[in-house]
């Protein structure tokens, strides 16, 4: 059974507490992920609110996603597959969707998890996951996307499609796939879960930071 260690970070409730006390809160960094398993998108429900969170399986702790950065270092980029929605560069970078793969190259192996999530509370026991937007250096981007082993897309950032923006999961359910960006930059990705408790439409709204490295 997973057990949890909340870490509470500077822009939440220890924000508030250390600017009440006059303490200077700039001397805390925020965290940078850059390898091991971590799902990036874990969703929970604390009998009121959905709430995501970033969640490092290497050390059970979560973090408020505005206290992470993930890092995408050069040692990701592998040959274009050559699948149409990823662009004609040569290269992408990849987050891949197998561990062993993700060890090897010394990444990130990101997960999507609904596992905090228990039966018989959301409607389908199924909630949603969207990506609301997407930026690179503070431009709308069509260089993120994340598909499947067979190539099927899960999401694609192209701001020109309303396509592959959307994806159900089943409550209690832990999900990888490619995490593929196509140039280096600063990206800003922002994901909401979304399920429906007795009739009424929940929703938790988040923006992830991934930097990925030339």
């Amino acid at each position: 059974m997973r057990t949890h260690r909340r870490l509470l970070t500077v822009t939440g409730i220890a924000a508030a507490a250390l600017a009440t006390a006059g303490l200077n809160t700039s001397a805390f960094a925020a965290t940078t992920l850059s390898g091991g398993h971590v799902d990036v998108l874990d969703a929970e429900w604390d009998g009121a609110d959905l709430h995501l969170h970033v969640h490092d399986e290497e050390t059970e702790t979560e973090y408020e996603p505005a206290d992470v950065t993930l890092s995408v270092p050069a040692a990701a980029k592998v040959a274009n597959p050559g699948l149409g929605f990823l662009g004609s560069g040569s290269q992408i970078w990849l987050l891949p969707d197998t561990e062993a793969e993700a060890d090897a190259a010394g990444v990130l192996f990101p997960g999507i998890s609904t596992e905090h999530l228990t039966t018989g509370v959301f409607a389908n026991n199924t909630v949603t996951y969207r990506l609301t937007s997407a930026t690179r250096n503070g431009a709308a981007t069509d260089d993120f996307s994340v598909y499947d082993s067979s190539g099927t897309r899960w999401y694609d950032s192209n701001p020109n499609t309303t396509n592959f923006k959307s994806r159900p999961f089943g409550v209690g359910t832990h999900n990888h796939a490619n995490w593929a960006f196509e140039e280096p930059g600063t990206y800003r990705l922002t994901f909401r879960v979304q399920g429906t408790v007795g009739g009424v439409t929940e929703s938790a709204t988040e923006t992830y930071t991934v930097v990925v490295s030339s």
